[in-house]
């Protein structure tokens, strides 16, 4: 058996970067790089073999834009909950949004999970025909039904039908997935070409089918329990996304034990569940989440706040701008709710301006972050639902100061995180005392800090809990604007204190000093 090189662990092998690795040799016929030359195009296949072969950079592209759609669209079901005018919210919280809110996150999980593992297949078959593009659509079709069983899950979270028809989907996408790793090994020249080149190719065969066919395997069993008692099979749809942190963690405990396992005869390749993703492919799916939930906020004015010619003749005497009038509220919560997706966007964009390198961590907050990004239109539509100065209102509004304290918090999160190993994930200039790290800081604090502030305010000043919510929402874009100058202000401001403070501090230091000296003549 030849040696292959493996890739490197972590590495993006869908840049467009050298051709990847040799070609064994009499292999020429099946294996081939992945970059056609552009004077050949892509149309002209591979010798011995039909033309219909291309890359799946396009493929893929449209795969991560359907389903960051269909990962934020499930707040949709949660957002449309009917709240009586005299019902009380907090009622209504625990009976619905509470379920709703806790079914939506761990769904939202579970398609990111999906999403990953969908990139991660087509890094091993980098070439795709049309069966493959078929195979594709037809997995693709069924994640675009996944918001349906959603909704039957978040209306119905005692009956069975919900998580059995969420099971069912999740496993054929599975079993569809094994098919198109079958049919990529079927025909090798569609494959990367350091497994092409390898003459062991059943061995990593058996190593992604394993990989992929074990969450089936896990929503096989949550759709049995299902049948026996429901929150047991909540719990093993929740395992499903944190098994890769169960097993990573597990392993690692068990390399302290019983010292680092021999390495294996047939190296792993990138699909393995404990890579990072790349950090341009999480910057795609977080961009096309949060373009999608700003659409979203302006479905419910077109749905709601567009008067009946009827209405308009009677009540209004035909005065459209009259009858317009009386949504004002309702179009200042649009724009404050879309300035706020729109600046979470231009921390996120910050953030990962200096980011080099994603890790696994910094992945799962940025997701948890996403999925609190996705909830912001139910705090759009419920901060104008209901009659002012009521009590719903102020429960709404906290609320929304929640969601949006949770996904900033997230984003504060990854910051941190990315700190803990920043030589590896961080430019310089936002290190630990680099030029930009104080203005990142200010930024990743902000909306934080004022969502925590204006919830604590929200409770004391009760009477006033939306003229402070509408307030911080007027704040905070003049905040970032003149984010820079705080921060330069703010940094004088320390440097002169501790310049005061130091003279100080070092003449103490120096009559200690001579104390010590004296008492050690005496001595």
């Amino acid at each position: 058996m030849m040696s292959v090189s493996p890739p490197r662990r972590g590495e993006d092998i869908e840049e467009e970067a050298s051709p990847l690795g040799p070609v064994a040799d009499g292999d020429e016929s099946l294996c081939f790089s992945p970059r056609p030359s552009p004077s050949r195009g892509v149309a002209e296949g591979h010798p011995g073999h039909h033309g219909s072969e291309q890359s799946s950079h396009r493929l893929l592209a449209y795969s991560d834009a359907l389903i960051s759609i269909i990962a934020t669209v499930m707040i949709l079901p949660v957002c449309h909950t009917k709240i009586r005018a005299d019902q009380e919210l907090e009622e209504s919280l625990q009976q619905l949004l509470s379920t709703k809110i806790a079914v939506y996150i761990m769904t939202f999980l579970i398609v990111t999970v999906a999403w990953a593992s969908h990139i991660r297949l087509f890094q091993v078959i980098e070439r795709i025909d049309d069966v493959l593009a078929l195979l594709n659509l037809a997995c693709m079709m069924l994640i675009t039904f996944l918001p349906y069983t959603f909704s039957l899950m978040a209306s119905f979270p005692d009956d069975t039908l919900g998580i059995l028809s969420f099971c069912v989907c999740a496993i054929i996408i599975g079993l569809i997935q094994a098919v198109i790793v079958i049919y990529g090994f079927h025909r090798p020249y569609l494959l990367n070409a350091h497994i092409c080149a390898s003459e062991d190719q059943f061995s990593y065969k058996y190593q992604i089918l394993k990989m992929i066919l074990r969450a089936p395997a896990l929503f096989l069993l949550a759709g049995i329990l299902s049948f026996i008692y429901c929150p047991v099979a909540y719990a093993v749809l929740a395992l499903v996304i944190f098994l890769p942190y169960i097993t990573q963690c597990t392993q690692w405990c068990r390399n302290k034990i019983k010292g680092p396992k021999e390495l294996q005869r047939v190296p792993f390749y990138s699909f393995h569940p404990n890579e990072p993703l790349s950090k341009e492919r999480v910057e795609a799916f977080s961009d096309g989440v949060f373009a999608i939930v700003a659409t979203l906020l302006i479905l419910d004015i077109c749905e709601d706040n567009v008067p009946e010619g009827k209405e308009v003749a009677e009540k209004f005497n035909g005065k459209l701008i009259e009858a317009l009038s009386e949504y004002g509220p309702e179009f200042l919560a649009y724009f404050g709710s879309f300035v706020t997706v729109g600046l979470l966007w231009f921390v996120h964009h910050s953030l990962f301006l200096y980011i080099t390198k994603s890790t696994r961590l910094m992945g799962l907050l940025n997701t948890l972050s996403l999925a609190f990004v996705g909830g912001l239109p139910l705090a759009f539509r419920l901060t104008h639902e209901f009659a002012a100065n009521s009590r719903n209102e102020l429960e709404a509004i906290q609320i929304s100061c929640v969601i949006i304290f949770l996904a900033s918090l997230f984003q504060f999160a990854i910051w941190a995180a990315a700190l803990y190993n920043e030589k590896e994930t961080l430019h310089h200039h936002i290190r630990y005392g680099g030029k930009e790290h104080a203005l990142m800081f200010a930024k990743l604090s902000l909306y934080p800090s004022v969502a925590f502030v204006t919830f604590c305010l929200t409770y004391v000043l009760s009477k006033f809990s939306t003229e402070i919510f509408h307030l911080m929402q007027i704040i905070v874009p003049f905040a970032f604007v003149l984010l820079r100058i705080i921060v330069q202000i703010v940094l004088a401001i320390l440097a002169w204190l501790f310049s005061r403070l130091k003279p100080r501090t070092s003449l103490l230091i120096e009559e200690e000093e001579s104390v010590i000296s004296v008492s050690e003549v005496a001595s």
